[in-house]
């Protein structure tokens, strides 16, 4: 087997309109929007950080200065919080602040898709393995998705890609992979399909938006044609590249919210506020007095 190169680095992007939250994401960056108190955007830096990830790159678009600003510092807040003696909130904000140099934000010009995004952050990642996280895609469970993601690529090179399995039916709404045998904790991938018409998917685990890649993808998505939804898929490009490198998936055991959706957004929010020592017990009850409530004007109607 041929050396496994450390993954340094990871690609973030964040350029989306976000058009499925307006009018939320008028002026705020659909990124930005809070699960409990961190904006979506902090759980996928986290996340990254966890699994070992030295570098990240965001791919973003006009009006995303939020998320720049997100990430720097602001000297005026901590002063303000210091003379309040608001010191767990200080380190709090310090803890979430990268090194200097640790970041790096390129622009995505035109909505093209995935595919194209990542190819925009080419030149930052240069020769080099790299980590891809959609930060819409917030994983939620014991450990992050890309750490686990990490171990299988420490053991397998190549390429990695983490999957869950969804309801046969709704396989038509992912990307979905197709499963050969079992390799460590995962699985050799078969093939991939960028939502398979109904009935025609290779399998129910579909791609929740963690990858490991090897740079090639990015000479393959210079070139590649568009695809579903008259994009550049990403899907498209993996795919090309399966002939030549090997791909293996790793299943997340966790669970996955799509808060890209309303649903996914609301369920995260009280699923993480839930898991929170500070204000768990207080939201259970509220949203079991929401639920009972609800249940008794359903049953009145």
């Amino acid at each position: 087997m041929d050396r496994i190169r450390t993954v340094r680095k990871a690609v973030i992007p964040v350029a989306g309109n976000g058009t499925r939250f307006l009018p939320a994401t008028k002026a705020v960056p659909k990124e930005m929007l809070t699960i409990v108190d961190r904006p979506v955007v902090q759980y996928a830096v986290d996340e990254a950080r966890q699994a070992g990830i030295e570098h990240i790159v965001f791919v973003t678009s006009r009006n995303k200065q939020a998320i720049e600003d997100h990430f720097d510092d602001t000297p005026e807040l901590i002063s303000s919080l210091s003379r309040s003696g608001k010191n767990a909130q200080i380190s709090e904000l310090e803890s979430m602040l990268p090194k200097a140099g640790s970041v790096s934000f390129t622009r995505q010009q035109a909505p093209l898709g995935l595919g194209h995004a990542v190819w925009c952050a080419r030149d930052l990642i240069g020769d080099e393995p790299f980590a891809l996280l959609l930060p819409d895609m917030l994983s939620f469970g014991a450990r992050g998705c890309m750490a686990g993601l990490m171990d299988l690529y420490r053991e397998v090179g190549g390429n990695v890609v983490a999957v869950e399995q969804c309801a046969p039916e709704d396989a038509s709404k992912y990307g979905i992979v197709g499963k050969g045998g079992t390799v460590r904790h995962g699985f050799a991938v078969t093939e991939m399909v960028e939502k398979p018409a109904a009935g025609e998917a290779p399998s129910n685990y579909y791609l929740n938006g963690r990858y490991i890649l090897q740079p090639e993808i990015f000479s393959i998505l210079a070139h590649q044609q568009r695809g579903a939804g008259n994009e550049i898929q990403l899907t498209d490009g993996m795919l090309k590249l399966s002939a030549n490198q090997p791909f293996h998936a790793h299943p997340y055991e966790g669970r996955t919210f799509d808060c890209g959706s309303k649903q996914g957004f609301i369920e995260a929010n009280v699923a993480f506020a839930l898991n929170r020592a500070d204000i768990g017990d207080m939201v259970f009850e509220s949203v079991r007095e929401i639920v009972l409530s609800h249940e008794s004007r359903i049953r009145a109607a």
